[in-house]
């Protein structure tokens, strides 16, 4: 019996904390993002095979910070002092292709530079997929 009340609590102290993180995060400045990435359009179809690429990418080198849905709730982003953003939501939605391209390519501050990572095709793939995280 007093395992499973200290179990309990170290679940709630863990889950306190988490809150205690989430609730210290600020907001991310505004990105500047050059015109040329601003009127860049995606060359890869989106296509189930790209976007089902994607997805597979996206789980890989993203979804630690960004969580599984793209919700900025991912294990390693809770850890972050910037909030890594909700990609569901309209403010991440209407950035166009190419600025999405620019900055998972580029990164900056904790959002790490994938330019040398992965390949421009698959990030165009990665962009096709959060385009189906959309509220």
């Amino acid at each position: 019996m007093k395992l499973k009340v200290l179990f309990v609590g170290t679940v709630l102290l863990a889950f306190g904390l988490t809150q205690v993180v989430d609730a210290q995060q600020k907001k991310g400045e505004a990105w500047v993002i050059p015109a040329e990435y601003k009127k860049m359009a995606n060359p890869v179809a989106k296509d189930d095979a790209s976007v089902n690429a994607g997805k597979v990418s996206f789980a890989k080198n993203c979804a630690s910070c960004h969580g599984k849905t793209g919700l900025g709730d991912g294990p390693k982003g809770r850890m972050c002092k910037t909030f890594p953003g909700d990609f569901s939501g309209a403010a991440f939605q209407g950035y166009t292709d190419g600025e999405m391209f620019y900055q998972t390519k580029q990164g900056r501050g904790e959002m790490p530079a994938y330019d040398k990572k992965i390949p421009d095709t698959e990030i165009w793939s990665i962009i096709n997929y959060m385009r189906t995280l959309k509220k």
